[in-house]
C-alpha cells in the first residue's frame, strides 16, 4: 500500500468517525428533549390537578416533580398523625390518577416514597447509631406512608395496585438530604415525606 492510499485510508475512517459522533450526538439530544418533555408534562398535571391544595397540605411540588410534605410526622415517631393521614387520603387517588393517565403512565420508570429526618430528635446519641436510629426511622415512615396509600379502599387505588407493587418503592435517607434556607439547614423543613417520580430514558 502506498503513502497516496494509507493518507485516503485514514481520511474515510476519520470521516466514518466523525458521521458516528454526529449520529451519536443526535441521538442523545433526541432522548434528553425527550425526558424535558415529559417531565414539563408532568409538572404541569401536578400543578394543574393540586395546586389549591399545597398551602392547606403544608405542601409544594419541586421544578423536578417531587411532591414534598413538610413535618407531617411528630419528631421521632414513625406512627402518621391523622392529620396527615387525611392528607395521604386526599392525596394518593388523585396522585395514582394523575401518574397513571395514558399520556404519562409509559414514561415513569419508577415513584419512590422517601422519608427524611433531621439530627435534632436524638441528640447526645454518638453519631454512628444517630445516623442508624435516623435511617431506621425514616424508611419506616416511608414504609408506613406507602403502606397507607397502597391499602386504601379506593377505587383508583384498588384498579392501579398491580402498577403499584412494581413501580412504587419506599425509602429511608435519614438526614442525608437536608433543606437548606440561606445557606442553613432547616430542621423543620428537613423532616418531610417526598413523593419522587423518575421517568424512563429511552424506553427504559
Amino acid at each position: 500500500m502506498n503513502r497516496t492510499s494509507s493518507i485516503g485510508l485514514a481520511d474515510l475512517m476519520s470521516a466514518l468517525m466523525m458521521t458516528f459522533l454526529f449520529i451519536a450526538i443526535a441521538f442523545l439530544a433526541k432522548l434528553e428533549q425527550s425526558t424535558i418533555t415529559f417531565v414539563e408534562k408532568l409538572n404541569h398535571a401536578l400543578h394543574e390537578e393540586f395546586d389549591p391544595d399545597l398551602q392547606r397540605w403544608k405542601a409544594e411540588i419541586t421544578p423536578d416533580n417531587v411532591v414534598r410534605f413538610h413535618s407531617p410526622f411528630k419528631l421521632g415517631s414513625n406512627e402518621i398523625p391523622e392529620v396527615f393521614k387525611a392528607v395521604i387520603s386526599e392525596f394518593c387517588p388523585r396522585y395514582i390518577r394523575v401518574l397513571a393517565s395514558d399520556n404519562l403512565k409509559q414514561g415513569i420508570k419508577e415513584v419512590k416514597v422517601e422519608g427524611h429526618t433531621s439530627h435534632g430528635w436524638n441528640k447526645g446519641t454518638a453519631s454512628e447509631d444517630a445516623f442508624i436510629n435516623n435511617m431506621r426511622l425514616s424508611q419506616e415512615r416511608a414504609t408506613n406512608v406507602l403502606s397507607y396509600c397502597y391499602l386504601m379502599e379506593d377505587p383508583v387505588i384498588k384498579s392501579n395496585r398491580d402498577w403499584l407493587e412494581k413501580n412504587f418503592h419506599a425509602n429511608g435517607l435519614a438526614y442525608s438530604k437536608p433543606i437548606y434556607i440561606k445557606g442553613r439547614v432547616s430542621s423543620r423543613l428537613s423532616r418531610r415525606v417526598d413523593f419522587m417520580v423518575i421517568p424512563k430514558i429511552n424506553g427504559k
